[in-house]
């Protein structure tokens, strides 16, 4: 029974932790609610004045045989072969009489659960009507009942059980004070969740420290650098002027003029 138990309850958290990311899931205590619902008393009332009917039998037809019992034992020397033989049959048919009519009533199946069928099948059809309508009007996907399922701990905040007894009827005032503090007690409720801020994968994988592009800055007044024939690496003066104060003049044969019209030379075909 015990591996049961357990297994069970694995089966519970793993089946949370698939299923809460995605859906909302709540719990109720059925054994809870039916204990404050007047229509389940009643019930349990009459199922339990069958009980005590059959047990008054019982008692009866067990006295019935304790004092034959008695009889044969104060008549053994008195009575004949015949007249104890006699008695003693008598008892063994009220033992197989009362065992029988105990098997009948309480045995699995029998009178007893039988009428605790019919009688807590309308109770049990209200109350799951119930369920359904809370989880419904809350959002909820998933509702566990407790009471057939062990939950080795969940938050409070997620206990449909007062709701369900408001639809059913019931008062459940002093459940929802009860609930409301187990609720606020609970350090989880305390925390405000921030949102949390996505890493951008191109920040995070370039660790590298890029190098800032070449550009040439025409308000740098900087010195430039200027080459023993008193030009610039590019071949430039320092002010930018070309050779002679005219466009073009003394260029380097490596660069073309800026308003080059010469025609190409034919080439021999």
């Amino acid at each position: 029974m015990l591996k049961w138990i357990i297994l069970s309850i694995v089966l519970s958290l793993l089946t949370f932790a698939q299923t809460a990311s995605a859906q909302k899931i709540g719990y109720v205590s059925t054994d809870a609610i039916r204990a404050q619902y007047e229509s389940n008393k009643q019930a349990v009332e009459r199922l339990n004045a069958y009980v005590d009917e059959w047990k008054a039998e019982l008692a009866q037809r067990q006295l019935d045989i304790d004092e034959l019992e008695i009889e044969i034992k104060k008549n053994r020397l008195v009575w004949t072969d015949q007249e104890r033989q006699t008695k003693e049959k008598d008892v063994e048919e009220k033992r197989r009489d009362r065992d029988q009519f105990a098997r009948m009533k309480f045995e699995p199946g029998g009178e007893h659960d039988q009428n605790a069928e019919s009688l807590f099948k309308a109770v049990w059809s209200k109350i799951y009507l119930a369920v359904q309508k809370v989880s419904a009007a809350e959002g909820y996907d998933i509702v566990w009942d407790k009471s057939v399922q062990p939950l080795v701990y969940v938050n409070a905040k997620y206990d449909v059980t007062a709701k369900v007894m408001k639809e059913l009827g019931i008062d459940a005032d002093e459940l929802e004070r009860k609930q409301k503090e187990v609720v606020d007690s609970d350090p989880r409720n305390k925390r405000v969740d921030e949102p949390r801020k996505r890493k951008s994968r191109s920040k995070v994988a370039d660790t590298t420290v890029a190098q800032p592009p070449i550009t040439t800055d025409t308000n740098d007044t900087r010195s430039p650098v200027i080459m023993p024939d008193g030009l610039m690496p590019n071949g430039l003066p320092p002010n930018g002027e070309m050779p002679g104060g005219g466009p073009g003049r003394n260029m380097p044969p490596s660069l073309p003029l800026p308003s080059d019209t010469t025609k190409k030379e034919d080439v021999p075909r």
